[in-house]
């Protein structure tokens, strides 16, 4: 694992956690029970702290960071990720907190103080500006981001079993590599 400390905070994980050797890890980071990091992901807790709760995925080139605290942003903001959480391919997540449930497409941007509330769907390619609230069980699509829609039956399933799934392929990964 590439996980590195910086400054005197280390990374913690849980014994079940996976990162892909070709991502990367640092800082002030908690990664929770089952939790995926795959290639080319950057978790960088250097400047705040970042905690990604039980059974989320981080896909593939998604770049996780926080803001530090200044006399722009008293308190900074760190960035906090449910349970049960799917992010997708080349997802940037950037001092944001991320509810339970959710599900965020590929290549989606997510903003400085943006809190999505739990089991919501934001669409590929979405940008999700700076201090916005997403509402429970919505789709929001668009440039910026605009509420499409109730999450239907199809999708809701789907945000459940897409971390079982990813939880099924970490545990793959860790058996083939042992």
């Amino acid at each position: 694992m590439h996980v590195k400390s910086f400054g005197s905070k280390m990374p913690v994980t849980h014994q079940s956690t996976f990162v892909h050797e070709m991502a990367v890890v640092i800082g002030d980071v908690e990664l929770g029970e089952d939790v995926s990091i795959w290639p080319f992901a950057a978790v960088r807790g250097d400047i705040h702290s970042i905690k990604i709760g039980a059974r989320s995925n981080v896909q593939d080139g998604s770049v996780l960071h926080v803001t530090h605290a200044s006399d722009f942003n008293p308190g900074g903001y760190p960035l906090t990720i449910g349970t049960d959480v799917t992010v997708g391919h080349n997802v940037t997540l950037h001092g944001c907190t991320i509810g339970n449930h959710c599900l965020i497409g590929m290549g989606a941007i997510v903003m400085d103080g943006v809190v999505i509330n739990d089991g919501v769907m934001v669409g590929a390619g979405s940008l999700v500006p700076p201090g916005k609230i997403l509402e429970s069980g919505y789709l929001y699509v668009g440039s910026p981001v605009k509420k499409a829609r109730l999450i239907n039956d199809k999708e809701a399933k789907f945000l459940s079993y897409s971390p079982k799934n990813y939880v099924r392929l970490k545990n793959q990964y860790l058996a083939e590599n042992n």
